[in-house]
């Protein structure tokens, strides 16, 4: 679909567009070209809803084609660094909620409707591209490709700049417009090019792996090692190959937890970046064959990584393959058959021992540090505490979808508001751990650094729990909710960090 967004007939804009029309013709493509000044519609939102106001034939048309098209280019001028205005309306009437986008019930709020399209921008400019781009921070690209087009999930999209126009002759214009033309016949932007789909892959996968809960698992596993053996553990390939047992751990429990979860995801309407998975295999971006055969990479690597970490270094084989296979296991039972914890209500619990004394714990055992000592577990309780609201929290939002597939967890089994207040009374123990801890002979001592903040931190989540336990529906501050959550889980891990570095 080529839309050509120029004000006045015959202007440099509708000569690229003739150019590009003619390659993209001749290279096969069914294309259909709408030059908006031909269109009658109202350039100008006038009813409090954009919804409520009439939709004239023109603009009706308009969607259908844009709901047909693959590719959408895209022919305009940059003036005062951005579109005319007669682009501008356009958008402003086309783009509509319910069409481009919808008001979503999950945690981030909008969610595009146009995915499965790509763009290409093509625009002329008085102002010297180079110049647009680095001084200027090519605003009218980005409110384009980003806060309009991106925002409608339409992606990638390209641009292809001219200028200055002012500047230029007409020997230079002849050489722009054949520069469309070849485009136009290698359908520039339409076809994503080996870098952009090799891109495409890497960005699914390494959304597939969920880093953001990487490095609170990363900081617990350094705390048990730094107890046993000091600041000095953090510089040894024990320490290392331990901690990548435990990284594709974690990827293996991740991309379990996307395949077994499949059908839940996709029901769920309110995913968002702490809960609902990563989307990846709802959205098509990897396929489940593609996401079984990771699991299994993880899990070689994984059990590699172990193999070399008892065969090569001076970790405790016996003590290590114990604490690293209770991980695993424990780790990948979350939803991995026969045991699926998550659809036993044990889920929660199950979450909070492998992300705070199990890999504490593996840290200590790794590094030297017997099993059954208890300094290493005491350690871990108040941070399992800290972690239970935090995934209680994060599974209130899929109740729906969650309750369709059979999971049992806290939220399903016993409601919304049970699940929220037993987030209240996990964070006030871990609270009160936080306090009584200083005083048990056999804690560590970096437990002095820890009621500072988890104290204050839990009082404010406990108010915001307690405001939001009255309401029947998922609170409209779900997103707040989970991040201060996840944040009181850090005043457990970064102070006794730092304690322990210094």
């Amino acid at each position: 679909m080529l839309i050509v967004g120029h004000p006045r007939a015959g202007s440099l804009c509708h000569a690229l567009a003739d150019a590009y029309e003619a390659g993209a013709r001749d290279a096969g493509a069914d294309l259909v070209r709408l030059d908006l000044r031909d269109l009658a519609f109202s350039r100008d939102v006038e009813t409090e809803a954009m919804s409520l106001q009439e939709t004239e034939p023109d603009v009706a048309r308009t969607r259908e084609l844009v709901t047909w098209a693959e590719h959408l280019v895209f022919v305009y001028p940059t003036w005062w660094g951005t579109m005319p205005s007669l682009l501008k309306g356009f958008l402003d009437r086309l783009l509509l909620p319910g069409f481009a986008f919808r008001h979503s019930e999950n945690a981030i709020g909008y969610e595009g409707l146009l995915g499965g399209r790509s763009a290409h921008l093509i625009t002329t400019m008085d102002t010297p591209p180079a110049i647009y781009r680095l001084a200027y921070r090519a605003p009218g690209h980005n409110a384009m490709r980003r806060a309009t087009l991106g925002f409608c999930d339409i992606a990638p999209t390209r641009v292809t700049a001219f200028g200055s126009v002012l500047n230029s002759d007409i020997a230079r214009r002849a050489r722009w417009i054949e520069r469309v033309r070849r485009e136009g016949r290698r359908l520039r932007g339409a076809v994503p090019t080996p870098g952009e789909r090799a891109k495409a892959r890497l960005g699914a996968w390494l959304a597939a792996l969920r880093l953001q809960f990487y490095p609170t698992t990363w900081m617990a596993y350094a705390i048990g090692a730094m107890l046993w053996a000091g600041v000095s553990a953090l510089g040894t390939a024990a320490f290392w190959l331990g901690y990548l047992v435990l990284f594709f751990l974690e990827a293996a429990t991740v991309f379990t937890n996307e395949l077994a979860d499949l059908a839940a995801d996709r029901k769920n309407r309110r995913y968002g970046p702490f809960n609902g998975g990563s989307r990846v295999l709802v959205e098509g971006r990897v396929s489940e064959a593609a996401m079984r055969a990771g699991l299994v990479v993880a899990l070689g690597l994984a059990l590699a990584s172990a193999l070399s970490l008892v065969i090569w270094t001076d970790a405790p084989a016996l003590g290590t393959s114990l604490v690293l296979a209770v991980t695993a296991i424990a780790a990948l039972s979350y939803t991995m058959p026969p045991i699926k914890l998550c659809y036993r209500t044990l889920g929660e619990v199950d979450v909070a021992f492998t992300h705070g004394p199990a890999v504490l714990v593996c840290g200590w055992v790794i590094m030297g540090g017997g099993v059954l000592h208890a300094a290493p577990w005491l350690a871990g309780i108040p941070l399992a505490l800290a972690v239970l609201p935090s995934i209680t929290l994060s599974n209130v939002p899929d109740l729906e979808a969650d309750a369709a597939v059979g999971k049992a967890t806290i939220a399903v089994r016993f409601g919304q508001r049970a699940a929220i207040g037993f987030a209240m009374a996990a964070t006030a123990a871990s609270a009160a751990c936080a306090v009584l801890w200083p005083f048990v002979g056999a804690a560590p001592d970096f437990y002095l650094t820890v009621p500072w903040g988890a104290v204050p931190h839990a009082a404010w989540l406990l108010w915001l729990l307690a405001r939001a336990l009255p309401e029947q529906s998922v609170p409209r501050n779900m997103m707040s909710l989970m991040l201060a959550s996840l944040t009181h889980v850090l005043w457990f891990i970064v102070p006794p960090f730092i304690f322990l570095m210094i």
